[in-house]
Order: structure tokens, then C-alpha cells, then sequence
């Protein structure tokens, strides 16, 4: 009998394979141009439908409803054993606490295609590689998946990848056309390179603020691959880079890690030197920002790898300048070869993987590689927010549940000092499984081995989230709990207002849903106390006797303040000091009605952070216009015009409708290079210098190292051209804590800077962040540059006519992971007035 079963599959088996399509026998266009996303989705399906080696597992939609998807492949035998796989993998270093009924040891790695939707070499090169991983003839992939186990998500941004694809299908025709200049390699404003919100997902592991990359990650932490692929796209031009990467690479960043880069570099030098094809390594793309879908990984105990293959711009085939015609199909061919390669190694190096993986996280458990050892977060209306972060990440943590006198290092002051953990303070010990992600994100400063940095090069999450905190160098003995415990409500007879603290983005959200929907709120002036209740700059408001609209005061208010649970019942009006709830220090708050420019001459990404911000960190309605429709825009019916980073070249009767918006009363927030608009510009008092001397001894300097670079060398250019650079560095501001700009940011600012732009301090503006003499920094920030920003503004007010432009010279929504910013940038938005 059991001989007639294994015939009946032996014959089911032969079956699906002989059903079996190559990419290029599925579809008809396969190579030549860009696959529909759907097309894409049904080419794995038929694998799957045809195919014991691969099984489908959905993790996600993105925000326009396209499905997300990783495919499991290995042999028959490991993927019906996969949970168990899964399970022994997560239990061996210390992520588990099911036990495995067997232990089958497996090398994971897991291949991410496409975060960059207009590099579509990648995800047309996911279906080739899948297809040769399970193709029945390939005899050698299959020894190679007896031991391995492959997670190969298509695409991880396919938003990106259809807005894209969908543009360059429509604007192509029969031929190609591989000159530079034909509109398929020119493509238009946003780019499919963003998601949907034009974020750059590869900038997004750590924070994951993106919905496509938590989803991912739920998926990836339920896993934790070995080896992680990054398939990319680069400058058409460029030939194939794999690693070994460049340096910078962070200190935490094993030997055994590096091994295998090596190894990896050697045997994928061999497949293209044996086909004659360009690439490079260790030239570019270091591993130091944590983010990345190379870096992320490593620091998560995985062989992190980038591979980038010429592409961007080469629509379906270009002439690159050494005169060789770049086709759809070469791209696909090296990303093949290469990625096929990376599987092949793992599978060779399987023994060495699984050990020198567990070792990490025992290792980083029990020796630690960072200074400190305990990070304590004083508790604060962000805290939560960061708790969240932490939990994405699977990054343990717990709240203090007794005082305890103790001392640490101090971020927002660079220096040990004496401290009292109070209940409700969060703790996060190294001493986890993710140890070494925890130090990489809360270490306050990292060591930089070259400044030829490919990004940012500092990141520490209490500097991001303004929040006062420390760092112990030992272990901390304390009672710990794992929630927050909230205080019971005041008691109270009557109720007067409703008081919310302005401590986070949760307090913008819930603001910006009262407002939409007519209630009037009231924001503090000045600090004033109550029964019970300390009332700080910023905090709101909202008194029954603003909103006799509301028949039910008490439940409708309830109902708007569930997810804000730390608010209050106001009794009486009449204040214990301070000021009394009707007067002058408890002005109502306008309605925002917000208008943001988009368009060619903006910054797609810096567009993308403010849209975000606007729907789905605050939720709150904006109107879009590209700039180029300005001029058929009442600016009248706006009381906010938000102008993102970007290359702006507006007419001169574009100008005047903006001045004119201002001077009756509308409010301009300018970001980064959207300051250009109003330098120098009568009427506005932003100038680089303060004084004619300042600018004339500047003038001096830099007339001085012209001569001097006469005796320059070529080689050293670009290390000379960093003197004056900020790839991304953590500034220390000065904070003018009265103005309504700076309300619930703390005692200083520290701002995430990423570029040489710098303003004196201007005159007759309110300068509420800027950075002082003597300024304390981490990360990379050139020689010559470090002392330009002293008494340099980074955020400013200026009242012109019966409005204000408010000036921010850094971006604080880069990201969308600085959190304080958010806040900033919610005072801007509500509060400043």
C-alpha cells in the first residue's frame, strides 16, 4: 500500500513540475519591460500552484491596498517541518519561549527586492531567481535548499514599484530608445522610488514609521534570518556593486560578520569575472546608519548585505557613456547571478552561520559591546511613543515601580549627574537578546572609523524624542512592572474644562480631531496651577462655556480624550496662580486650513514627511497644490501655507500673492531650502549675516582658501570637501521656552542637522532655537563648519504685517522618526499664532 501512495506522488510530483513556466514563458514581456505588479503576483502564484519547493505567505497591504508577500522556499521535506525551523531558530537565542519538539538547524536567509519602487531590476529579478531556487533541471539549487531555508519577499515597495511601472508602460512604444534623452528615462515628479507617502522605506527599518515596514517587520522578528539580501538599483551608469561594503562600519559589527562578506565578495567575484561583467566592492555603501536593510539586519545578528546594480533612469535599455547598450535583461541577468550566489554561500557556510548567529546574541547578552549597560527614560507624554518603538523593534523594557537615588550619564547635558528614578520611569537593560540593536539605538554617541559616511551619523533616541534620560554603566537593581500605572481622576462636583497636557503627538492629534470637528480649545500661556493640576505653557483647555453646542459636554469630551488618558476635570476657572482660564494667558486656538505645495520644484521625500505628518500622524486635513498651479489658488481661504524643502523658483507674482497672504494674516512655515524664497527679500529678515563685518570677514576666509588650494592635491578633494559638510549630526539648541514654538520640547533642543545651510541670528525675528557658542554635538560635522554654527538660528519667528513666517532651517519631520519634532512642528502648526 505504501508503495502505491509514493507512486500516486511521485507522479503528482512529476506532474507540477512539467506544469512548471520560466518568467519568460509566463510572460510575454518579461526582460523587455516593466512587469505589472499583478503579473508579478500571479507569476509566484503559478510557482506556487506548480511547485512543492515554495509555499505563499501574505504579511500585509500597503496603504494604496496591494498586497505584501514573502515566499518560503527550500525542499518539501524542510517546509513542512518550517514552524518547527521557525520555533528552534527563535528558542536557540533566547527569542523563544516554545521549546522545538525537534531541533533542525537551518540557514535562514531571507531576500528583500525592491524598496525602491523605480529600481525594477530587482523585483523582475525576484522571479528568476525563485524559478531557478525550484526549477526541477537546477539539480544544484536543490542541494543547496536541503540545509537552507529562503524567504524571498518580491517586493517590498509596491506602490513605488506600479507608480513607476504604470508611468513607464504608458509612455513607451514598440522600439526603445536608448538615448538619454527620451522621456522613458526621464521620469516625473514624485518618482516611484517612495511609497505611497514618498518615504524612503530603506531609511525606515529601525523607526518604522511606514505601514509596509511594520508590517515586514512583525514578519522578519518571527524569523530573524541569518543572512539578509538588500536588492537595489543605482545610477545606470554604475557597474554591480556587492560586498565586502565600504567604512565607515560600526565598531559592533563581528568579525565573523566581516568573514562573511569576505567570502561572499570572493565567490560573486568569480561568477562575473567568469562572464566579463563590472562591479566594484568596498568603495561605497558603509554600514553604519542602523536603518538600512543592510545594517538593520546586522545589528539583529544577521549577515546584512547590500547589492546594487545599474539601473535608475535606463527605463527599459540605455546608452550608458563607455557606449554599451544596458538592457532590462542584463539587469535581471546579474541580479540573478548574484543573488543566487548569496544563496549558494549560505547553504556552503551553514554550520559556521547557525553557530557564529547564536553567539552573537549570547555574546551580546553576556558581554556587551557599548559603555552602558541600563538606559533610564524619565517618564514624560513621549515616552510612551517611544515605548512603542521599542516593541516594534522586540526591544524588552519595563517601568520602574519605586524611587531609587541614583547616578548616570545625562544626554541633554553630556555629564554624570545625580538622578532619582521615580515609578513609571522606563528601564531598558542590555542584558536581552536584542542587546546589541538596544546599544546601537540608545548609545549617546557612536564611533565613526571614517567620515566618508554614505548618511547620518548620530541617532540617539533621547536626543530624537526629547525626553530626559541616562545611561548607567552597570545593572540596575529596582522593582520593575510591566505598565504604567495611571493615577485615579480627581474627584470632582463640578466640571468646568477639560485639562490635556501638550506633551506629544497624541496631545496633536486629539487637538486637531477637536477642531475639525468645532470644538473650541483654549492653549496656555504661561505656567498656573489649579487643584491638583500643574498647568505648563502649551497645555489645553476646553471649557464647557466655549462650546455650548455640546448638550453633553461630559461624554462627548470623553469620548474625544479616550486615547489621551493622562487629562483632567477642571472644576473652577479661578486659577491657585497663574492665570484664570478667561483671561489673556488662555487664547482660543485657530483652525488650521492648511495648504501644502508639491511638484517638480519640491523635495518629493520632504513633501512626503509633512503629508504623512498631516495624515497619519495627526490626521488632520490638508489641501495639495503643485506649485506650478499656484496662481489658481485663493490664498484667502488658507490661514497656513507649508512650503516642504525644495528648489524653488517661483514667479514674482507668485512671490507677491504669498507676501500679501502674510501681511493679512496668514502664517508660512518654511523648511530648509524653501527659506531661499524669502532671503534677502524686502519685507523678510532673514539674511545669512548679521552684520556687514560678519559677512565681509566670511568673505575674507574664503578668499584666503582659495589661494591656499592652489597647493591642493586631486586625490584628497572629497575628503577636504567634508571640512565644510554635516552628512547628519545631533545639535545642541538654545530654547526661548516661552514662545509658543518651543512649548513641551524640554530645556534645550537638540535638532538633527543634515546640512550646511546656517543664519546668524536675525534681527527683529524671535529667534526660539538656535545654536549657542560652545554647542555640544554628536556625529560628524566638518572642521571648518563646527565653528561657522555658532550663534546660528534653527528656528525662528518672524511677525510681518498682521501674520508670521516661521523659519526652520533644519527639517524636524526628517524621517519621520525625530519625535520632538513632531512636537515642534505641531507647535507650528496650532500654537504659534
Amino acid at each position: 500500500m505504501k508503495n502505491v501512495f509514493f507512486a500516486i506522488a511521485l507522479v503528482f510530483s512529476i506532474s507540477l513540475q512539467a506544469q512548471l513556466k520560466s518568467p519568460e514563458e509566463f510572460l510575454p514581456s518579461y526582460g523587455k519591460t516593466v512587469s505589472y505588479y499583478y503579473q508579478v503576483e500571479n507569476y509566484f502564484g503559478h510557482l506556487v500552484q506548480n511547485s512543492e519547493y515554495i509555499q505563499h505567505k501574505p504579511y500585509g497591504q500597503t496603504t494604496q491596498e496591494r498586497g505584501l508577500n514573502v515566499y518560503y522556499i527550500s525542499t518539501p521535506e524542510n517546509l513542512r517541518d518550517l514552524e518547527n525551523i521557525r520555533l528552534n531558530n527563535l528558542y536557540q537565542i533566547g527569542m523563544g519561549d516554545t521549546k522545538p519538539a525537534t531541533i533542525n538547524d537551518k540557514a535562514i536567509i531571507w531576500l528583500s527586492f525592491n524598496v525602491h519602487g523605480n529600481e525594477i531590476g530587482a523585483t523582475e529579478s525576484a522571479m528568476s531567481v525563485a524559478y531557478e531556487l525550484i526549477n526541477p533541471e537546477n539539480k544544484e539549487t536543490k542541494e543547496w535548499l536541503e540545509n537552507t531555508i529562503v524567504i524571498l519577499d518580491p517586493c517590498l515597495n509596491p506602490d513605488g514599484f506600479s507608480r513607476y511601472g504604470n508611468w513607464l508602460r504608458d509612455i513607451s512604444g514598440k522600439n526603445t530608445h536608448p538615448g538619454i534623452y527620451d522621456r522613458e528615462h526621464i521620469e516625473p515628479w514624485p518618482g516611484g522610488r517612495q511609497n505611497h507617502y514618498a518615504y524612503d522605506l530603506n531609511r525606515d527599518w529601525a523607526w518604522q514609521t511606514q505601514i509596509e515596514t511594520q508590517q515586514r517587520m512583525l514578519l522578519y522578528n518571527e524569523w530573524m534570518p541569518m543572512v539578509h539580501v538588500d536588492v537595489h538599483e543605482m545610477g545606470f551608469n554604475e557597474p554591480y556593486f556587492f560586498p565586502p561594503a565600504a567604512e565607515p562600519m560600526h565598531e559592533f559589527i563581528t568579525d565573523a560578520q566581516k568573514d562573511f562578506y569576505n567570502n561572499i565578495g570572493e565567490m560573486t567575484a568569480k561568477k562575473f569575472d567568469s562572464e566579463g561583467w563590472n562591479y566594484y566592492t568596498r568603495e561605497r555603501f558603509d554600514l553604519f546608519y542602523p536603518s538600512y536593510g543592510d545594517t538593520y539586519p546586522t545589528f539583529n545578528g544577521a549577515v546584512g548585505m547590500t547589492y546594487e546594480q545599474g539601473g535608475i533612469g535606463a527605463g527599459r535599455a540605455i546608452t550608458m557613456t563607455n557606449g554599451n547598450l544596458l538592457t532590462l535583461q542584463d539587469r535581471i541577468d546579474h541580479h540573478t547571478a548574484a543573488i543566487l550566489t548569496a544563496v549558494e554561500t549560505t547553504s556552503w557556510q551553514k554550520d559556521k552561520l547557525v553557530k557564529n548567529f547564536r553567539s552573537y546574541f549570547k555574546e551580546g547578552k553576556e558581554e556587551p559591546k557599548g559603555k552602558y549597560r541600563t538606559y533610564v527614560v524619565k517618564n514624560s507624554g513621549k515616552t510612551e511613543q517611544l515605548a512603542r518603538l521599542l516593541k516594534r523593534n522586540k526591544i524588552e523594557y519595563a517601568y520602574a515601580a519605586e524611587s531609587k537615588k541614583t547616578s548616570g550619564y545625562h544626554y541633554q547635558s553630556d555629564a554624570v549627574k545625580d538622578f532619582t528614578i521615580e515609578p513609571n520611569d522606563l528601564i531598558v537593560s542590555v542584558n536581552q537578546p536584542k542587546a546589541t540593536l538596544t546599544q546601537v539605538l540608545f548609545e549617546p554617541a557612536q564611533k565613526l572609523t571614517d567620515s566618508l559616511s554614505y548618511d547620518i551619523t548620530a541617532w540617539a533616541l533621547p536626543h530624537a524624542y526629547g525626553i530626559e534620560s541616562y545611561a548607567l554603566k552597570g545593572k540596575l537593581s529596582i522593582d520593575i512592572k510591566k505598565e504604567i500605572s495611571r493615577k485615579g481622576k480627581f474627584d470632582y462636583e463640578r466640571l468646568y474644562a477639560y485639562y490635556v497636557p501638550w506633551n506629544g503627538r497624541a496631545s496633536a492629534k486629539v487637538l486637531g480631531l477637536m477642531l475639525k470637528s468645532g470644538i473650541k480649545v483654549r492653549s496656555s500661556r504661561k505656567a498656573s496651577a489649579f487643584r491638583g493640576i500643574k498647568v505648563s505653557p502649551g497645555d489645553l483647555m476646553i471649557l464647557k462655556g466655549d462650546n455650548p453646542q455640546l448638550s453633553d459636554f461630559k461624554n462627548v469630551m470623553e469620548v474625544f480624550l479616550d486615547k489621551k488618558p493622562d487629562y483632567e476635570v477642571v472644576e473652577s476657572g479661578f486659577s491657585l496662580s497663574g492665570g484664570d482660564l478667561g483671561g489673556e494667558n488662555y487664547p482660543l486656538i485657530e483652525t488650521p486650513k492648511v495648504l501644502l505645495l508639491a511638484g517638480r520644484s519640491v523635495s518629493a521625500t520632504d513633501f512626503g514627511q509633512v503629508w504623512f505628518y498631516m495624515d497619519e500622524v495627526i490626521n488632520y486635513p490638508v489641501s495639495i497644490v503643485e506649485v506650478q498651479d499656484m496662481d489658481r489658488i485663493r490664498l484667502s481661504e488658507f490661514t497656513t501655507i507649508v512650503l516642504p524643502d525644495g528648489w524653488y523658483s517661483l514667479s514674482e507674482s507668485d512671490k507677491k500673492n504669498i507676501d500679501n497672504f502674510i501681511d493679512n494674516g496668514g502664517k508660512v512655515i518654511a523648511i530648509a531650502n524653501a527659506l531661499s524664497i524669502f532671503e534677502d527679500r524686502p519685507g523678510y529678515n532673514l539674511t545669512k549675516f548679521a552684520t556687514s563685518e560678519a559677512k565681509l570677514l566670511e568673505t575674507t576666509a574664503e578668499d584666503e582658501e582659495v589661494l591656499q588650494s592652489r597647493f591642493y592635491d586631486y586625490q584628497n578633494a572629497e575628503r577636504r570637501a567634508l571640512s565644510g559638510s554635516v552628512p547628519g549630526a545631533i545639535v545642541e539648541n538654545v530654547l526661548d521656552k516661552s514662545h509658543p514654538l518651543a512649548y513641551g520640547l524640554g530645556d534645550k533642543y537638540f535638532s538633527l542637522k543634515t546640512s550646511d545651510s546656517r543664519y546668524e541670528l536675525l534681527k527683529n525675528v524671535w529667534n526660539v532655537a538656535y545654536v549657542p557658542k560652545g554647542y555640544k554635538n554628536f556625529g560628524f560635522i566638518g572642521k571648518s563648519l563646527k565653528k561657522k554654527l555658532e550663534n546660528t538660528v534653527t528656528f525662528a519667528v518672524q511677525q510681518k504685517g498682521r501674520g508670521q513666517i516661521i523659519y526652520m532651517v533644519d527639517n524636524p519631520l526628517f524621517r519621520g522618526f525625530w519625535e520632538n519634532g513632531n512636537l515642534l512642528f505641531s507647535n507650528a502648526l496650532f500654537l504659534v499664532d
